[in-house]
């Protein structure tokens, strides 16, 4: 794979929520079994480990919506089960980020009321003072909320780079045929190329 300047890279570890990959959170049935059947969680943990051991920034982006969801516009279906189930409210359990991938000291946490991480947050200031280049990209789901940011990280002049690995939708065809898109637009990656790149 391209060359990966280690300062100027960030993981961007994507709604790694109970509510999105525990099997009792309101998209667990959909992800929960992917994520576990493919180890998914395992690898975006070992690409976090290997940013932060290397000098890069891991980020992650979670939804948390107030009570009374003021925050929330149900334009499709899953934000309308979202208010009709009350799922992630900030503070509950389930909003938290799961413990194989937390966050530790020196990450950053973005949280958005949307579908995608940059829309309507400081995820660009962010990684701009950073001076952040590359973004590495983990999580759920490769058709969604993953393809959205990584939409939005091109348009705002970063290269990008898909784990394959590390991320996962709610079907094997529908990840593989993200992952073709995205790799028109950047590069698609395993973990195990990625540590060799950032190790190397």
């Amino acid at each position: 794979m391209q060359e990966i300047d280690r300062a100027r890279t960030a993981v961007l570890g994507v709604h790694w929520q109970h509510e999105v990959v525990s099997p009792d959170g309101i998209f667990g049935p959909f992800f929960a079994g992917q994520v576990t059947r493919h180890r998914v969680a395992t690898h975006a943990a070992r690409v976090a480990d290997v940013v932060r051991s290397s000098g890069g920034l891991v980020v992650y982006t979670r939804v948390a919506h107030r009570p009374g969801y003021p925050d929330l516009i149900p334009n499709t279906p899953a934000f309308a089960m979202i208010r009709q189930q009350q799922a992630f409210l900030e503070g509950t359990p389930k909003t938290r980020i799961i413990e194989e991938v937390m966050p530790q000291a020196g990450d950053v946490v973005i949280t958005h009321v949307r579908l995608t991480g940059f829309f309507g947050t400081e995820l660009d200031t962010i990684l701009r003072a950073r001076g952040i280049d590359t973004i590495l990209f983990t999580g759920v789901a490769t058709n969604l909320s993953v393809t959205g940011t990584a939409y939005e990280a091109v348009n705002h002049g970063y290269r990008i780079v898909i784990v394959s690995d590390a991320c996962m939708a709610a079907t094997d065809d529908a990840h593989q045929a993200s992952l073709a898109t995205l790799g028109q637009l950047g590069q698609v990656a395993t973990t195990d190329e990625v540590v060799r790149s950032l190790m190397g």
